[in-house]
C-alpha cells in the first residue's frame, strides 16, 4: 500500500459501512475521516432501488453522514452508460425510483412501445405482467440491460430474489443475455473514477465481497482492500485465484491510511 499515496477512495456500502441499517463499528469514524481529510470519495452500491438522496437519508439514520453527491449507484452507472451509448433514447424499465429518476435525468423517455432498451433493475414488487412485457420486448429486438447481476438480496424476512434472478428468467424465455452494468463489471468502477476525475493508480476500492468488489476493483486497475465484516470470510480469500492488496477486519483499521489532501 506504499507505492503511491491514496488520493481517492471508493467504498462499498452494505457489509462495509452498514448491515441493513445498523452501522458497522468504525464506519462513522471512517467517513468522517474522509470528509475531514479533503480526499475525494464515493460510496458505491449495486442497489438501484433508491436515489442518492434516499440513500443519504438512510445512512444518516444510521449515524453515517455521506453527502448525496458522494453516493454512486448501479442505476446512475447504468444511466451514464446508456447516455454514452445512445443519448436521448427510450427504455422500458422494470425498477423503482432510483433507476427511473436516473434515466429521466439523462433525458430518456420511458415507454413500452418499441423501446431502444429494456432496463431491468431492483424492485420489491416484480410483477408477472411487467416481466412478461419485458420478455416480449426483448424477444422483439429491444436491447437488454440489467443494473447488476446480484441474484438475491437480504430482508428482515429472509432472502429475496434480485435483479440477476429475474434477468435469468427473461434470458431463459428469450435466449438473450443482458449486459450487466454494476459490480463485478469494472465499468462501474470506471464510471465512478470518471465522476471523480480520479486516476486508478492513486485510488483504492474497499469492499466486503471478493466476487464483486475486489474483482471489479482489480480489473479496473485499483488497489483493493477487503474488509471481513460482510460476505467473504477470511478463510475464503485463499480459495479465489486473485487476491486483494490488503485484508483487514473492518474499516476501523483504515483510519491510519486516510491522510489529509495536499493543497
Amino acid at each position: 500500500m506504499t507505492t503511491r499515496p491514496i488520493e481517492t477512495w471508493l467504498t462499498d456500502m452494505d457489509g462495509v459501512l452498514v448491515h441493513e441499517e445498523v452501522p458497522i463499528p468504525g464506519a462513522q469514524e471512517f467517513i468522517s475521516a474522509l470528509q475531514s481529510s479533503g480526499r475525494r470519495f464515493l460510496v458505491l452500491t449495486n442497489n438501484s432501488i433508491f436515489t442518492p438522496r434516499d440513500l443519504r437519508a438512510r445512512l444518516l439514520g444510521s449515524g453515517i453522514d455521506v453527502p448525496e453527491d458522494a453516493i454512486w449507484t448501479s442505476a446512475l452507472a447504468t444511466a451514464q452508460f446508456l447516455d454514452d451509448q445512445r443519448p436521448h433514447g427510450t427504455a422500458y424499465v422494470v425498477g423503482e425510483a432510483g433507476l427511473t429518476t436516473a434515466l429521466h435525468d439523462i433525458g430518456y423517455v420511458m415507454t413500452d412501445r418499441d423501446p431502444d432498451y429494456v432496463v431491468l433493475g431492483e424492485t420489491r414488487t416484480y410483477s408477472f405482467e411487467a416481466i412478461t412485457r419485458a420478455i416480449r420486448l426483448v424477444d422483439g429486438g429491444a436491447r437488454f440491460i440489467a443494473t447488476n447481476p446480484d441474484v438475491s438480496g437480504p430482508s428482515q424476512q429472509g432472502m429475496l430474489p434480485a435483479t440477476g434472478s429475474v434477468a435469468a428468467l427473461i434470458s431463459t424465455a428469450t435466449g438473450r443475455q443482458p449486459y450487466f452494468i454494476g459490480k463485478p463489471n469494472p465499468l462501474m468502477m470506471r464510471s465512478a473514477l470518471n465522476r471523480l476525475e480520479a486516476h486508478s493508480e492513486t485510488t483504492v476500492m474497499v469492499g466486503d465481497r471478493m466476487d464483486t468488489d475486489i474483482i471489479s476493483g482489480l480489473e479496473a486497475g485499483l488497489r483493493t482492500i477487503l474488509v471481513t465484516t460482510g460476505s467473504t470470510r477470511p478463510e475464503q480469500v485463499a480459495t479465489f485465484p486473485y487476491r486483494p492488496t490488503r485484508v483487514v477486519d473492518s474499516v476501523a483499521d483504515l483510519l491510519e491510511l486516510v491522510e489529509p489532501a495536499t493543497a
